[in-house]
C-alpha cells in the first residue's frame, strides 16, 4: 500500500510509548529520550505512558498513579516540552479501546502465540497468561495506528511487534478501505545506543538487575556505590590488549558522560598496561553524578507540583484525543459503521 495514496494521511507523525513499570534509567535516556528531544522540533510527536500495557503483567494498580507521574516528570526533565508534543496517558484516549476491538478481528491466535515477548511473559509468569497478554501486539499496533503514525522509534526487541502493526494496517486497508500507513522503525538518523549494565552481563533494565542499572532518580551516593562495585578483570597483560566485555562496558559508559580528554587518558593507560581500574571507576562515578544529578533534581521538582502534572496530562490527552477521533471517523466510514448516514 502506497502511503501517499492514503487520503489525508500526514507524513511526519512519530509515536512511542513507555510502560510505567519502573524508573527510567541511563539506557532509556541514551537509547530513546535523547532522540525524542531532537524529534520534537521537526515532527508531530505523540509520546505515551502505557498504563494499559502495564496491566498485562502488573495488575496491582495501587502504585500506578505515582509511577505514571514519575515517568512523566522524568520525560520532561530529560527535555521533552509538553507544549511541543502530546505527552499523555494511554488510558485517557478512549478511542483506543474501540480500535483495539476492531484490530483484534484481524489478528489470529496462531500468530499472537508465536510472538517472542508472549513466550517470554508466559515463561516468567505462567500463572498470569491472560487475554491482554496474548493480544499485547494488537494493543501496541492500536497505539500507533490510532494516530496514523508513520514513524516509531523502537529497539530490536520490538521489531516483531512493529512488523505485526504493519500487517494489521495492511489487512485493514485491504479488507475495507485505505486508512492506515504502514509504520516504520525510526531512529532519527542516529545509531541506537545500547547502554551496558554495570555487571557486564547485559543491558540496563527498569525492573531487573537494579544494582547494575543507573537510574535517573539515583542519589549521588547510590551512583557512586553502584559504579565502584562494577565488575573488572585483573588488567591488560600486554600493550594494546583486547578489552574484556566488562571493561569495554566501563569505557562505553565513560564515553557517554566524560570529556574526550578523560576518555583518551584512560584509553592510553589501558593500552600501556598502566591503568588503575579504581581510578577509572572513581572518575566514571563523578562524571555520572554530574550527568544524572540535574535530571533527578528537575524531575523531583516537577513531581512536587502534581497540579501541574495533571494539567500536562490533560493537555496531552486533548491533543491525542483529537488525533484519535479523526482516525476513528475514517475507520468507521471505511468499515461502513456509519448507520445514521
Amino acid at each position: 500500500m502506497d502511503f501517499k495514496n492514503i487520503p489525508g494521511a500526514p507524513e511526519n507523525i512519530v509515536m512511542s510509548g513507555i510502560r510505567p513499570t519502573g524508573f527510567l534509567h541511563l539506557g532509556n535516556y541514551f537509547g530513546a529520550m535523547r532522540n525524542y528531544v531532537k524529534m520534537q522540533d521537526e515532527f508531530t510527536c505523540f509520546f505515551m505512558v502505557a498504563d494499559l500495557h502495564s496491566l498485562t503483567t502488573h495488575p496491582d494498580t495501587s502504585g500506578l498513579k505515582q509511577n505514571i507521574y514519575r515517568v512523566l516528570a522524568e520525560n520532561i526533565a530529560c527535555g521533552l516540552d509538553p507544549a511541543k508534543v502530546a505527552l499523555y496517558c494511554q488510558s485517557h484516549i478512549h478511542e483506543t479501546a474501540e480500535l483495539y476491538l476492531y484490530l483484534n478481528m484481524l489478528a489470529y491466535k496462531g500468530e499472537l502465540e508465536k510472538t517472542a515477548t508472549f513466550k517470554d511473559k508466559v515463561r516468567l509468569n505462567p500463572e498470569n497468561v491472560n487475554a491482554g497478554l496474548l493480544t499485547y501486539p494488537v494493543l501496541m499496533a492500536t497505539d500507533i495506528l490510532i494516530h496514523r503514525a508513520m514513524f516509531v522509534p523502537v529497539g530490536k526487541d520490538q521489531e516483531q511487534h512493529l512488523e505485526m502493526a504493519r500487517n494489521f494496517a495492511n489487512r485493514f486497508n485491504t479488507r475495507y478501505e485505505p486508512v492506515f500507513p504502514e509504520p516504520q522503525a525510526f531512529n532519527f538518523n542516529s545509531e541506537l545506543i545500547k547502554v551496558p549494565g554495570l555487571d557486564g552481563a547485559g543491558k540496563m533494565s527498569k525492573s531487573e538487575n537494579q544494582m547494575a542499572t543507573l537510574y535517573l532518580a539515583d542519589e549521588d551516593e547510590v551512583i557512586r556505590k553502584k559504579v565502584m562495585r562494577a565488575k573488572t578483570d585483573s588488567g591488560p597483560t600486554k600493550k594494546n590488549d583486547v578489552k574484556a566485555p566488562e571493561i569495554e562496558n566501563l569505557f562505553t559508559l565513560l564515553k557517554l558522560v566524560s570529556k574526550t580528554d578523560v576518555v583518551e587518558k584512560f584509553e592510553h593507560d589501558f593500552n600501556t598496561c598502566t591503568i588503575r581500574y579504581g581510578d577509572l571507576k572513581k572518575q566514571l562515578a563523578e562524571d555520572m553524578i554530574q550527568f544524572i544529578r540535574p535530571i533527578r533534581q528537575s524531575a523531583n521538582a516537577i513531581l512536587a507540583d502534581e497540579d501541574n502534572l495533571r494539567k500536562i496530562m490533560k493537555q496531552g490527552a486533548e491533543k491525542a484525543t483529537i488525533s484519535a477521533m479523526n482516525t476513528m471517523k475514517l475507520v468507521r466510514e471505511a468499515m461502513k459503521l456509519n448507520y445514521f448516514k
